[in-house]
């Protein structure tokens, strides 16, 4: 019978990430079905990981050890509910992903503050790496987090919460603390939202009224390709809007479905044309049922604190010639400030810059050094899950809280089984 498990965890192994540019070096796959079962994996495994939807775009979720996939846990969502009846707390599997969760809790009348531009990712990548969506007064996913259940590198159990001293610290965890196997997430009452497009928008107008462009709505998405300004979407609660304008900064509204990616079909996109829906199906850019944004791709993300929004523009627009041939398409958004010590959002506003790649990687590493030393002065740090050099001291440099992850680091997991390449050029917790 063990001879037979195995050979099927071998049969369902990944062998690489979604967009397919890394390869998986794990010796083992384990699918545990319980609890006691994972504590187990972890406790006896030299070196582990946990694999959820596969969706970054470096090795943070690879090592030579064992990969762990949490979607055979037990699958129930505990909902504790305030007794005003104004939201309350919701207990996730971390090995679910938010298209599975989110149709629950809106049939039940609550929402989420926020959701990425796509709803395929697990909840527990997307909050362990600070994963966002966009809103001047919105914070990260991760700023929903208000538990975690965690086991621990010696197979034991324990549970943070906002009382714990290094619960600020745990939440952008990047996997180097342990296995999360349930998150607690606030929520609040469902509500709906309209999504518009727009086209025109210069860059003047822009980067002048940025911050009312930005607040004009609950969600705004700048669509560039640093020659121009492509599309704007505005995404607007109907309880704050009655009905959107024709004219947004002096852009037009679109008139038809229209994708951000030039000569793309519009049907994996969230409704457009100022149609009502539920927040979970107007918040994301793609539909759940569908291969999000293009399926072909590689994706870089910066964030810089806002009030530098005219000056990292400029540099970008400089650097327009030599990102085009490499560009689909890029994304500004913003987020609002967060005390999470490994948070790209820590303690200011920022303003995240998103670049959607053609598939070549060794041409966008070959850009990317440019492009982070004409974001430097601006403090940029990148996204944990996407391409990126920056190395560790430049990281620590922009993270005043890393010499404090660091020593969390080495208190949570002691014999480093969740070390690998990845937390060692980027943490460098270890030694």
């Amino acid at each position: 019978m063990q001879e037979r498990a195995s050979e099927a965890v071998a049969a369902m192994r990944p062998t690489a990430n979604w967009a397919g540019n890394v390869a998986y070096r794990a010796a083992r796959l384990h699918r545990p079905t319980s609890i006691a079962e994972l504590q187990d994996v972890v406790a006896r495994s030299e070196r582990v990981k946990v694999l959820g939807s596969r969706h970054c775009f470096d090795d943070i979720a690879d090592t030579t050890g064992d990969l762990v996939v949490l979607d055979g846990l037990a699958s129930d969502v505990e909902i504790d509910a305030a007794p005003d009846g104004d939201g309350g707390t919701a207990w996730i599997p971390a090995g679910m992903t938010y298209s599975h969760l989110v149709p629950g809790l809106a049939a039940r009348g609550y929402g989420l503050h926020n959701l990425a531009s796509l709803p395929h990712i697990t909840v527990a990548g997307a909050t362990a790496t600070g994963t966002h969506g966009s809103g001047n007064r919105n914070g990260s996913l991760s700023t929903s987090v208000v538990g975690l259940d965690v086991v621990r590198s010696d197979g034991a159990t324990t549970t943070l919460t906002p009382e714990d001293p290094d619960f600020a610290g745990a939440v952008v965890h990047l996997g180097a603390l342990g296995v999360v196997t349930r998150i607690g997430l606030r929520f609040r009452p469902a509500f709906q939202v309209r999504n518009n497009v727009y086209v025109g928008l210069t860059w003047d107008r822009l980067v002048t009224d940025f911050q009312a462009v930005t607040d004009a709505a609950y969600s705004v998405s700048v669509f560039t390709d640093w020659h121009e300004v492509t599309q704007v979407w505005v995404k607007s609660r109907t309880d704050e809007l009655d009905v959107a304008p024709e004219e947004f900064f002096g852009a037009r509204a679109a008139t038809v479905p229209t994708h951000m990616l030039k000569n793309t079909p519009v049907e994996n996109l969230t409704e457009q044309l100022g149609v009502p829906g539920e927040w979970h199906e107007r918040l994301p850019h793609f539909r759940s049922g569908f291969t999000p944004s293009n399926g072909n791709e590689l994706q870089t993300e910066y964030f810089v604190p806002r009030r530098y929004v005219q000056e990292v523009c400029d540099a970008l627009r400089s650097l327009g010639p030599r990102i085009a041939p490499l560009l689909q398409v890029s994304e500004l958004r913003t987020v609002a400030a967060d005390d999470l010590w490994l948070s790209p959002a820590y303690g200011a506003d920022v303003l995240a810059l998103h670049f959607t790649w053609l598939p070549d990687e060794a041409a966008v590493r070959a850009l990317l050094p440019r492009i982070e030393a004409a974001l430097r002065p601006y403090g940029a740090r990148p996204h944990w899950g996407k391409l990126f050099t920056t190395d560790a001291d430049e990281l620590q440099r922009v993270y005043p809280k890393m010499r404090d992850f660091r020593a969390l680091v080495r208190r949570s997991d002691p014999r480093s089984a969740f070390r690998n390449d990845f937390l060692d050029r980027t943490v460098a917790a270890y030694g």
